[in-house]
């Protein structure tokens, strides 16, 4: 909204200093440092609110050190992450723009989908909150939003290159065309790096492109569901999914920078999507809010984010990387999320296959997910914790590297 005030201001009476509010780089570090205010300073006042409703985590007996004192510690603090991050975007951002509003919904969707896993727990008192499969639909029916409106909305464009001849030069260089609507993605560490998903279909014939977003919409689907469980399974101890996903999001931060940035995509002859430079200032807000809300989840917690906050974040991260068309690099960046949620399916799955087999069920891991078999072996949880960030920064690097490892 201020965007919108500064503009006004600028061009009609050239207020001094309103003309920093068209640049990018200034709104994004206005809104990461009023995020990071919002999620440290009112952030506790609203752990003090969730301390006052009794709104206190319900801790199952796993065996676990340190377990029991973590009860009745308050939870739903993701309510601290999505106001820290909505609040700067609403100032700042261009609001007309589609990309942001689709963040927008994003985060208030999955908010809501984890704000009543974490309210039936609470208050029905029933430990497994809301039914899997109702948040399963709740995530492809997000998908669905996501997926339909990058597909069909027309400002969703990029830009390819055009072989154009210089004759003064006597070469052909790549510029780049006009805009054009596109399901292109991205492939790393190969040379010629574009995958498009009509391809899956060219088998059908000519009229093979009407029918793309049969192929598209349900990898998207795919894609934030994957996403958003693996962030809610990484969410099991201080600190843990809250300061691997600001890594993850100050990344994706960079790569969105590049995407929006005609020079800059130029010079690294990757994919220039218009108007997606924007949600520099949404990351920004996130990445800030992601940090601020560190401060009290550090261990030893105060407060945790609970379903409110890890789903929400799953479901934002999965959307920016499908937006900026780095959607298969998931695996790489969120390597941390993508092994905790391996873990899982390993164990359950040969868990099943051996009571099947032998009549007794057998684990791969001590405890899963990942985290919690660390745990097992008796490895301090905050030492667990700045180690998966470790990780997750090398993780993070090895992603940035793709940018020219071809």
């Amino acid at each position: 909204m201020l965007y919108y005030l500064f503009e006004y201001l600028d061009k009609e009476h050239d207020l001094i200093g309103a003309g920093l509010f068209q640049y990018l780089s200034f709104r994004a570090a206005l809104a990461v440092l009023l995020s990071l205010l919002i999620a440290t300073v009112y952030g506790k006042k609203i752990i003090v609110f969730l301390q006052k409703q009794q709104i206190g985590e319900t801790i199952r007996d796993l065996g676990l050190e340190g377990q029991k004192q973590k009860t009745g510690t308050p939870t739903m603090g993701g309510l601290i992450i999505i106001l820290a991050t909505l609040i700067p975007v609403l100032l700042f951002a261009k609001l007309g723009n589609v990309y942001v509003q689709l963040l927008i919904v994003t985060m208030l969707w999955m908010g809501a989908i984890g704000f009543l896993d974490d309210y039936i727990k609470i208050f029905k008192k029933d430990k497994e909150g809301l039914k899997g499969r109702f948040k399963v639909l709740g995530q492809v029916v997000l998908g669905l939003i996501v997926g339909a409106t990058l597909y069909f909305h027309p400002e969703v464009t990029m830009k390819e290159r055009a072989q154009t001849a210089v004759v003064e030069n006597m070469q052909v260089v790549p510029k780049l065309g006009d805009e054009i609507k596109s399901i292109k993605t991205t492939v790393p560490f190969f040379k010629n790096n574009e995958l498009d998903y009509t391809s899956f279909i060219s088998w059908m014939g000519e009229g093979a492109k009407d029918y793309a977003w049969l192929i598209f919409i349900p990898i998207i689907i795919i894609i934030v569901t994957a996403v958003s469980n693996g962030a809610n399974l990484t969410d099991g101890i201080d600190g843990l999914a809250a300061g691997s996903s600001a890594i993850i999001v100050v990344t994706l931060m960079i790569f969105t920078w590049i995407s929006g940035n005609i020079i800059f995509s130029n010079y690294l002859d990757i994919m220039f999507i218009p108007r997606v430079g924007e949600l520099v200032v949404f990351t920004a807000a996130f990445a800030g809010a992601l940090v601020g809300f560190l401060w009290y989840n550090a261990y030893p917690a105060t407060v945790f984010m609970g379903d409110t906050g890890s789903l929400t974040i799953g479901g934002v991260i999965a959307v920016i990387a499908i937006i900026i068309r780095k959607e298969l690099l998931i695996p790489v960046l969120c390597g941390i999320f993508f092994a905790e949620s391996i873990s899982v399916m390993l164990q359950v799955g040969y868990f099943k296959y051996t009571k099947k087999k032998f009549g007794e069920g057998r684990r791969v891991f001590l405890m899963a997910p990942l985290h919690h078999h660390y745990q097992k072996m008796g490895y301090h949880e905050s030492k667990i914790v700045t180690r998966f960030w470790v990780v997750g920064i090398l993780l993070a690097v090895i992603t940035i590297v793709t940018l020219k490892l071809r």
